[in-house]
């Protein structure tokens, strides 16, 4: 019975305090707290009350230090009580709810004093391993429970144990300095989460552990993990964070490695074994490519003959003789679909065994291919073409730069360049759209000073390549197309506006033309594809970098080997989902990519002004690019500055963050 003169233990903010009652008023019991403050609370806050009024000191400074020397006493004596010695007593009772005073008697002994009832409820609060107080009642915790308890407890101090060295370890880290591994067992444990959190965020299953951790270490500021971790040599300054958020195969699984290293070199009889196989090895082939390229596709050559017509020869890598459908490394190219290149190296389809090496056409070396063979007037029409299987050997190897130093007094490339101009024209007639920007090469050699610099595709020799390689794949795209045999074809509705037509046209023209394009389809079937003005298309001059290709190739090869379709269509319309997840996951990871070193690039003109290209103009945007770098962005209007598409601007470069994947531009 609580009433003035009693002293009452409360909780308060988690915290156990000794009361001294002074009065009861309106349901509420008005008292003095060990810390001096009047308090009014509900009765139903007292957790026990003293059996007995306790004398008024005489003065409340004295009344505050009784209160403070009996709370003292309490906590001192709830540390002597041996909870366990009393819960394995009263587990095996039946009922397993008691009153706090039983329990304190059965504890110290008949009639437990005023200060041992409080310390013995302060000790069940301290330590909620074997009882629990609610409601007025203690309950017994079974065996079962005190085993979960203990576990998850244990389990707590572990982690904060691995908190406390953590967050040492990441101090040491900052300040550059070695972790001895006695001190940081779990350094790349912890480190590992800490990737996966500055990767996932809020999704990473240790989101919580990374957030305190790095708290507790004083690293509160943005990015401190993707800093740390680059501190710690986890990770490059420049680390692909987008390769590393998606599921984009990088290293290959061991069956693929296996293979590919157990593959040797095809001599000319094994190829030769193939009746259908001819010997071209005579024919003057040469490769055009770039600069760095280790990967060659294709080669090609021209004879001209004594009637005037001329001889064009478009040479594949036949990958279809390495890579059979079902083999892993079929299956591999599969899930990859595509080789992505990026400034700072490459992920290729097909392990470097094959891709550098053996499905190369590297000069000197015999190689099998899937040859188009082509006869064309002097006016460059078609009178004859066919797909071989071939074995090639090249003769030269030229870059594009060099081809186009060469294009005027090499025979052969000045007469392959009639031919490149014959066929664009063609296409061009037939309602072709010529969409050529230059390439935008990142140089990220220095990486404290990225450049930028443009190069033209639209030189002879990239031109030449780019038209016998849409010849050679119409030709395929054709060929099945004719047997009504199913494939990948690529296809193309017309455009929503067209703004450009003829070869020559200028970069604003082009850009704004690009807008309006519509999307490209890819199905089992041919369709007319309007951007480059032809009725049927496919791809398949590109079997070590592209799967399509490489199942095309496939389905060609054994259609020329009078086998007939290899894929049946339904098998091509699942080939077609595939791939088009697979390499919309690849363009997604080299456009952010890209979008990332432009960012770098940026990064060090931010406040400056930059010149940019409109290339559109609605109610509320103008489409700008970024003339130095060809990057796309938006401005809102300003009616204080009209502009009109092709006009060269100045905007301000107000905001760029790489790591936030941030611009901010201004007029």
């Amino acid at each position: 019975m609580i009433s003035p003169g009693s002293l009452i233990e409360f909780i308060d903010a988690g915290r156990f305090f000794c009361g001294y009652v002074t009065g009861l008023a309106d349901r509420k019991i008005h008292l003095l707290s060990q810390n001096g403050r009047e308090l009014h609370l509900p009765e139903s806050r007292v957790l026990i009350a003293s059996r007995q009024p306790c004398p008024q000191p005489p003065s409340r400074e004295a009344l505050t230090a009784l209160l403070q020397q009996r709370a003292t006493d309490r906590a001192a004596l709830a540390d002597t009580i041996r909870l366990e010695e009393l819960w394995q007593i009263v587990n095996e009772e039946a009922d397993n709810e008691f009153q706090p005073d039983f329990l304190a008697e059965l504890f110290f002994g008949d009639r437990a004093t005023d200060d041992q009832r409080a310390a013995f409820l302060r000790a069940v609060f301290a330590d909620s391993l074997f009882f629990k107080f609610k409601n007025g009642l203690i309950t017994t915790h079974s065996a079962e429970q005190v085993e979960q308890m203990r576990l998850q407890r244990q389990r707590e101090a572990e982690k904060a144990r691995l908190l406390d060295q953590a967050a040492i370890g990441l101090q040491k880290i900052m300040r550059g300095e070695a972790s001895v591994e006695d001190e940081w067992p779990e350094r790349e444990r912890c480190l590992h989460w800490l990737a996966q959190w500055v990767l996932q965020g809020s999704e990473c299953a240790e989101d919580e552990f990374c957030r305190l951790v790095l708290k507790k270490a004083g690293f509160t500021a943005p990015h401190s993990g993707h800093a740390l971790l680059v501190k710690a040599g986890v990770w490059d300054a420049d680390e692909n964070l987008a390769l590393l958020r998606s599921d984009q195969p990088i290293e290959f699984p061991e069956p693929c490695l296996q293979l590919s290293q157990s593959l040797r070199e095809a001599t000319l009889e094994e190829l030769l074994a193939d009746a259908k196989r001819r010997d071209l090895r005579a024919l003057d082939t040469l490769t055009i490519d770039g600069a760095s390229t280790r990967d060659f596709d294709d080669a090609v050559h021209i004879v001209r003959k004594d009637d005037g017509h001329v001889e064009v020869g478009i040479h594949i890598t036949d990958v279809s003789y390495y890579v059979p459908p079902k083999s892993p490394l079929f299956a591999e190219a599969r899930e990859r679909s595509t080789s992505i290149y990026f400034p700072e190296g490459h992920i290729p389809m097909l392990p470097q065994e094959l891709s550098l090496d053996l499905c190369s056409l590297i000069q000197g070396k015999i190689r099998p291919t899937i040859s188009f063979l082509v006869t064309l007037t002097a006016t460059g029409e078609i009178v004859h073409s066919s797909i071989v299987p071939a074995v090639i050997e090249v003769k030269r190897q030229l870059s594009y730069r060099e081809a186009d130093q060469l294009i005027e007094r090499d025979p052969d490339l000045a007469a392959l360049n009639v031919v490149r101009q014959q066929l664009r024209q063609q296409r061009v007639d037939k309602g072709a759209l010529l969409l050529s920007l230059p390439d935008v090469n990142i140089d990220i050699r220095d990486r404290e000073h990225i450049q930028v610099y443009l190069s033209p595709v639209d030189t002879p020799a990239r031109n030449l390549i780019s038209e016998l390689m849409i010849l050679a794949n119409s030709l395929a795209a054709s060929y099945m197309a004719a047997r009504e045999a199913p494939g990948l074809f690529r296809s193309q509705p017309p455009p929503r506006r067209r703004i450009i037509s003829g070869v020559q046209n200028n970069l604003a023209d082009i850009a704004h033309q690009r807008r309006f394009l519509a999307r490209g389809e890819l199905t089992a079937h041919p369709k007319p594809h309007s951007g480059l003005g032809l009725n049927s298309y496919t791809t398949i001059t590109s079997p070590i970098r592209r799967f399509l290709d490489l199942a095309m190739q496939h389905q060609l090869c054994h259609m020329i080997h009078g086998r007939g379709i290899l894929f049946s269509s339904e098998e091509c319309k699942t080939f077609a989902g595939i791939i088009q997840q697979k390499l919309g996951r690849a363009n997604a990871i080299r456009q952010q990519r890209h979008r990332y070193w432009i960012l770098r690039y940026l990064e060090p003109k931010e406040g400056q002004r930059i010149n940019a290209l409109v290339v559109g103009q609605g109610a509320k945007r103008v489409n700008l690019l970024l003339c130095d770098c060809l990057f796309d962005v938006d401005l809102p209007p300003n009616p204080a500055f009209p502009v009109e598409p092709g006009d060269i601007v100045r905007i301000r470069l107000a905001r760029v963050r790489p790591l936030d994947n941030l611009l901010r531009i201004e007029w």
